[in-house]
């Protein structure tokens, strides 16, 4: 990849066809003939979503943002957001286009969010809108409490129920589905050392609860509104979520890029495919080389496992009092003796979508040659979140 990119200023960012094209069809193959909804947050870059979205096994979008999701469903039918939004603006632009309405589903899981749409168009101005239910997943566990994200206030399918009949009798609001996304499975990495036998105990159990819950809260809704899906999931879980009978499809989007979070899952390997090079512009020691950027920190907590690796040269490692640094990250370690000003040095990103939100562009490698360049979203001029 060095020697593809070696009359590119940089940084440059660039995806391995041929491991991108391993982990879409990996993909499938762990979801085991369950669809795979792609959640676009992952990878925010058309080309590869349109590309993913033409194999057999993958079908719709889960966005990040209303505003988004208005611009991927003018060239996709079906559409679904995966968060709530009081995005007025972007719900008036829905409201008045009746194919978008058509083609987008919104998330919700409170009343206040229909409050907040019909102060922006009334039910009788408008076209029906599509409405998902999204329910927690999180578990309860006896003695420990909650594990797992902080997302949808209802859990029980008592609730749940309630909530489906309240958004079912609405006017102006059709409910089609229903999303639980169990992140204590899905983003909890279970072979990395140290706590892995906690992690899988927790994952056992989690899985056992969970899998009772939500048949029954599918059930409860499906006896007040025929769904069109029942979405869970992500790349980190496929195979435990898409062996759910109470599931209709999975969702996944990390697992096509691949970044560095998910080398710690025992039940799949991913082949890393997106990764970018930063040069060396000084030398503050000779067992230190400097890279101009670098702090592209993904979201989640603020910890190590967040900032970007160094994997190219090999050997080399972040200062533990500066780490990746917005302008420049100075790197440490017996690689950095061989390297001079000028050299680059490739890293991975932790998780796969923020990367495209810092580059325009990703130069397709294949073959250890440029095969062509692809615009992100914010190459197409586009920043939603």
């Amino acid at each position: 990849m060095t020697a593809a990119v070696a009359d590119l200023s940089g940084p440059v960012a660039a995806i391995s066809v041929s491991a991108l094209r391993f982990n879409a069809l990996d993909l499938v193959v762990r979801a085991g003939g369950v669809p795979i909804r792609l959640a676009s947050k992952s990878v925010r870059v058309r080309e590869v979503q349109d590309a993913a979205l033409a194999l057999p096994g993958y079908h719709g979008i889960l966005a990040f943002s209303l505003a988004e999701a208005l611009w991927l469903a003018e060239r996709h039918d079906d559409v679904v957001l995966g968060y709530p939004s009081v995005d007025r603006a972007a719900i008036a632009r829905l409201t008045a286009d009746e194919r978008s309405a058509s083609r987008i589903t919104l998330m919700v899981d409170d009343l206040a969010q229909l409050d907040v749409i019909d102060s922006v168009a009334p039910p009788r101005s408008r076209p029906p809108l599509r409405v998902a239910l999204d329910v927690d997943a999180s578990w309860q566990a006896p003695g420990l409490g909650h594990i797992g994200v902080r997302r949808s206030p209802v859990h029980d399918p008592a609730e749940v129920a309630r909530l489906a009949r309240a958004v079912a009798g609405r006017d102006g609001f059709r409910l089609v589905g229903m999303m639980m996304y169990e992140a204590q499975i899905a983003g909890q990495p279970d072979a990395t050392g140290a706590g892995d036998g906690v992690v899988r105990w927790m994952q056992r159990r989690s899985g056992h609860e969970l899998r009772e819950r939500r048949a029954a809260v599918v059930a409860a809704v499906r006896e007040i509104a025929p769904l069109e899906f029942v979405n869970g999931g992500g790349t980190g879980s496929l195979e435990y979520t898409a062996a759910d009978e109470s599931v209709t499809e999975v969702t996944a989007g990390s697992g096509l890029l691949a970044g560095h979070l998910f080398d710690g899952y025992r039940a799949f390997e991913p082949a890393p495919a997106a990764a970018f090079a930063l040069e060396v512009v000084r030398k503050p020691a000779p067992d230190i080389a400097t890279v101009l950027g670098g702090g592209w920190i993904a979201s989640g907590p603020a910890v190590p496992s967040r900032q970007p690796a160094p994997v190219w040269p090999a050997g080399l490692r972040t200062l533990p009092r500066e780490g990746a640094g917005e302008v420049q990250t100075p790197l440490q370690g017996a690689a950095a003796r061989r390297l001079r000003v000028g050299d680059r040095v490739w890293f991975r990103h932790a998780k796969s979508g923020e990367l495209a939100e810092h580059v325009d562009r990703y130069r397709l490698i294949d073959g250890g040659r440029i095969v062509g360049e692809t615009p992100t979203y914010r190459g197409e001029g586009m920043s939603f979140l």
